[in-house]
């Protein structure tokens, strides 16, 4: 008998594989051997299974986000690093995995949306605060309009090309969308084992 673990995670790996809306309840059965009816005894509809899906990949994220945080001191590393794992993670997402929450499954989407809105504008705005007080980052820097024109939809820029992470590399995605920006930002003193 597969347990709801076991189907919890092949759903996650088929949903951001193939899309939550195109991967079915059919195939999800069909892949694990079991019956439709077993995949609705611990999950009472696709939705629950998807909001399931979006909750399970949140907690790992933030697992490792903590696990950043408690091991390095420099603000602006610890955001490079959050990003880097965070590319690393979309790199395996089908763009309509995201774009189809919103459209099919608004209890997931808003769940979403909150985490998107907590890693930007407490996580990395909170570090973006520390590295300001520090003297890291240049004091005149408004550092909501930062987040707002850097951090808040990066994965939907991402996204709006199909081949993004197919044609580039996570590096030079990264450098693009994170350190360089960083580095603009950043007092001329300052310096970190990504700015050189």
């Amino acid at each position: 008998m597969i347990t709801k673990q076991e189907l919890l995670e092949c759903a996650v790996t088929n949903f951001t594989t193939f899309g939550s809306k195109r991967f079915t309840m059919d195939e999800l059965a069909h892949t694990l051997g079991i019956s439709k009816k077993t995949i609705y005894k611990y999950y009472s509809s696709k939705e629950d299974l998807v909001l399931a899906s979006i909750s399970l990949l949140i907690e790992n994220f933030n697992i490792t986000v903590d696990d950043i945080m408690a091991k390095q001191q420099d603000p602006l590393i610890c955001i490079i690093e959050i990003y880097k794992m965070g590319f690393e993670y979309l790199k395996y997402f089908k763009p309509s995995f995201i774009f189809g929450l919103k459209k099919y499954y608004p209890k997931a989407n808003l769940v979403f949306d909150a985490f998107r809105h907590t890693i930007v504008n407490t996580t990395i705005y909170g570090l973006l605060e520390q590295a300001q007080q520090s003297k890291i980052i240049i004091e005149g820097v408004n550092l909501k309009l930062f987040c707002e024109l850097y951090f808040n939809h990066f994965e939907e820029i991402a996204f709006k090309n199909n081949k993004l992470f197919e044609t580039y590399s996570n590096e030079a995605l990264l450098n693009h969308f994170v350190i360089y920006n960083l580095k603009g930002i950043s007092n001329t003193n300052y310096t970190n084992s990504y700015f050189e």
